[in-house]
């Protein structure tokens, strides 16, 4: 996978570092493709603290624009679906549909947050309350972790390091 990231951004021309480098891991890593973005953030804001706020924004942006792609696929999969086989209704799907688009406050959660996305385009909740509640989401996990990250000694990340052999 990082190669594969790696050869997009060389087509793009763009920097394998960076802000560009942090909202197109940001995009991806919110689609069904498994990675993290986390680790990017971090590590720019180590190298441009003063950067702070504008890559935790870069990061959320990307990453809502990925949970959107997810819903809009599960649009297109309910839609193909139901005209290939009609009506659907089930107990998951009515508890779902009862809690709505602030269950995508939960949309940053490792394992379920993506399919969460495409869940709630598949049951065709209202695109801009979906879009509100997957930012809020992801800004608040990348507020929180990219501070908790910052927060350990740069003495630690380099141990690390050395550990791995970096």
């Amino acid at each position: 996978m990082e190669a594969a990231i790696q050869t997009l951004l060389h087509w793009f021309g763009m920097p394998t570092v960076g802000l560009p480098a942090v909202f197109i891991v940001a995009t991806v890593s919110a689609t069904l493709i498994p990675m993290g973005s986390e680790p990017v953030l971090f590590a720019y804001v180590s190298l441009n603290p003063q950067d702070y706020w504008l890559a935790i924004t870069v990061a959320t942006v990307g990453n809502t624009i990925g949970g959107m792609i997810n819903w809009w696929l599960g649009l297109l999969a309910r839609n193909t679906y139901e005209s290939l086989k009609g009506e659907t209704n089930s107990r998951a799907q009515a508890w779902l549909e009862q809690k709505g688009p602030p269950m995508l406050l939960l949309s940053w959660l490792p394992a379920i947050g993506d399919p969460l996305c495409l869940v709630a385009g598949w049951l065709r909740f209202n695109w801009l309350q979906c879009l509100i509640y997957m930012a809020i989401g992801k800004l608040l996990r990348y507020i929180t972790l990219t501070w908790l990250l910052t927060e350990i000694p740069k003495e630690f990340w380099e141990g690390i390091g050395k550990l791995i052999g970096l």
